[in-house]
Parts: structure tokens; C-alpha cells; sequence
């Protein structure tokens, strides 16, 4: 962990468990196995986050297949790796590789067309994709991309023995690699030793929720198990989340962000703000103006 003099985050009252969500066992891609955990029905609920997917596997024929060529446009996506490697090239030119604890932080924007192969032929392959939704005004912009090794992410760790990973946002003082005015985001990996709590401020109007991936955890009194994405409400007097890690300890993502509170029009892998636009952007695609 890094030497980080961190400032503490105080929280008069925690957010409590608005609702469980267990996911749904999909594919994706060339057959790609994966929990689809935030799909369209919950756009609204948690704006500006469009979809958070987890894939978990040490059977290679879930996974070998990976994301072949296929395009994006309108919004930006955050793969996060916990085990693997994963190749990534687009048709702007670039080309990197995701490997154990990195970061992808992807803006589609105009437009993109890319690949995501695995570069490995047994062993685990674990990791999650979300999609944050982009603001009308910068829907067309350039697209971007960069890859963060694991060492280049920001970590504390806390009195408690809890260590976190800032991806995005500010965590007890301390910066993620990434920020973004218009949705704010807050991407947080937290390793809960066991019976250790940790509290995190959110602002008032920004929604939020937990995925627990290792262990359980308990927020405001409620358990939230392994495998399961918890939305948290917020109270008038609520001004954080407080949770608190079971008798095996728990590794669990913290996700807000800033809703935008615009029209979400989504036609696979295009996201935009209304049908016209959609019409538009699959015109431009068959006819090659997203490359």
C-alpha cells in the first residue's frame, strides 16, 4: 500500500439496502460466459451507469473466445481486471494488454471499433465491464482510451486493515486515475478483512451501489451475499454507506456517480439520447464512418 496521509470520511448516517440484484447468466461476444448484474431495466435506477457485467472462470471454454471486432458509440466503458489478460485493438490504432488488477478506461465517443481476446489458454479469468453513460454534448466526441497496470492505481489502506483500490473519484483523500465532471464517478475496490468496517461519504443526489464478489457484508443491519449487487437508497439524512465485512472477510466494488438525467435511447452497443440518433449511427456504421 502506498504511504498516503488519508483523510478520514465521516458519516452521520449510512444509505441502507434499496434492493438486491443477483444478475442474470448470459454470453456475450464469440460466447463468452458472464452475470449481466446491471442491464437496461436498471438504466434509470442507476444513471449515468448503462451496465455492469462480471465474468468468473477457470474453464476455458468459457472465456477463449473473448469479444471479437464490434463496435461502440456514446458512452465510455471501464474494464477492470481481477485475474487474466485480456488483448485489447481498436480502429484507431491502438492496441494494449489488460492484465491482473488493471484498468481499461474506454471513451467510444463518436465512435469505435474494437477487440477484446484473452491472451491466455488456461487458468482464471476474472474480472468486470461497466458502461457509464455519456452527456448529450459529448456523445460525438474524439475517442479515447488508456490502460492502467495495476501498480499505476492509487491503494490505502485503513486503521481496520481494509484495502482499497481508487479507480475513480476520491476516497479518504485519496484520487483515482480517472475523473469525469458531468457524471462524477466513484469506482472503489474494497478487501474487507474479516469483521472490519469501512464508511464512505456520497453526495446527496448521486446513485450508488455494491457488488460483492468475495464473502458478505452488511449495511445498515441487511446482509448482502456473495454474487449480488445492492442498491443503495438514500435517506434525507443520509450522507454515505457504512458496511461492515462478514466472519470471512469480503471483496466488494462501491460504484456512484452523478445522474444525468437525459433520455437514454440503446440499441446494443450504441447509446444514445433518442431514436433519430440511433437511426444515424447505424447508417454511419454500415457505411464506415464509425472506423
Amino acid at each position: 500500500m502506498n504511504a498516503i496521509a488519508l483523510k478520514e470520511e465521516r458519516i452521520t448516517l449510512s444509505r441502507h439496502l434499496e434492493q438486491r440484484v443477483s444478475g442474470r447468466e448470459t454470453s456475450d461476444g464469440a460466447g463468452v460466459r458472464l452475470t449481466r448484474v446491471l442491464g437496461q431495466g436498471l438504466q434509470r435506477r442507476l444513471d449515468p451507469y448503462l451496465m455492469l457485467d462480471a465474468f468468473c472462470s477457470d474453464k476455458p471454454d468459457d472465456y477463449i473466445a473473448g469479444f471479437p471486432d464490434h463496435p461502440h458509440r456514446g458512452f465510455e466503458t471501464v474494464t477492470y481486471m481481477i485475474s487474466g489478460r485480456m488483448r485489447h485493438r481498436d480502429s484507431a490504432g491502438h492496441e494494449g494488454l489488460l492484465e491482473n488488477g488493471g484498468v481499461q478506461w474506454m471513451t467510444a465517443g463518436r465512435g469505435i471499433i474494437h477487440s477484446e481476446i484473452p491472451e491466455q489458454e488456461e487458468g482464471r479469468m476474472e474480472g468486470f465491464q461497466l458502461w457509464l453513460n455519456l452527456p448529450a454534448r459529448d456523445k460525438l466526441v474524439a475517442p479515447w482510451y488508456q490502460d492502467f497496470p495495476a501498480a499505476s492505481l492509487p491503494r490505502f489502506s485503513t486503521a481496520q486493515g481494509v484495502e482499497v483500490t481508487v479507480i475513480a473519484g476520491s476516497s479518504h483523500g485519496v484520487d483515482g486515475v480517472v475523473r469525469r465532471e458531468a457524471t462524477a464517478p466513484l469506482y472503489l475496490d474494497l478487501h474487507l478483512p474479516p469483521g472490519a468496517g469501512f464508511s464512505q461519504s456520497l453526495p446527496a443526489g448521486h446513485n450508488a451501489f455494491l457488488y460483492v464478489y468475495r464473502g458478505t457484508v452488511t449495511v445498515a443491519g441487511e446482509e448482502l451475499p456473495v454474487r449480488q449487487m445492492g442498491i443503495l437508497g438514500a435517506g434525507d439524512e443520509a450522507d454515505g454507506v457504512s458496511l461492515q465485512a462478514g466472519a470471512a472477510g469480503a471483496r466488494v466494488l462501491l460504484v456512484a456517480g452523478q445522474p444525468l438525467g437525459e433520455p437514454i435511447a440503446q440499441y446494443g452497443p450504441f447509446v444514445m439520447n433518442t431514436e433519430q440518433e440511433i437511426y444515424q449511427t447505424l447508417q454511419d456504421y454500415r457505411e464506415g464512418r464509425l472506423a
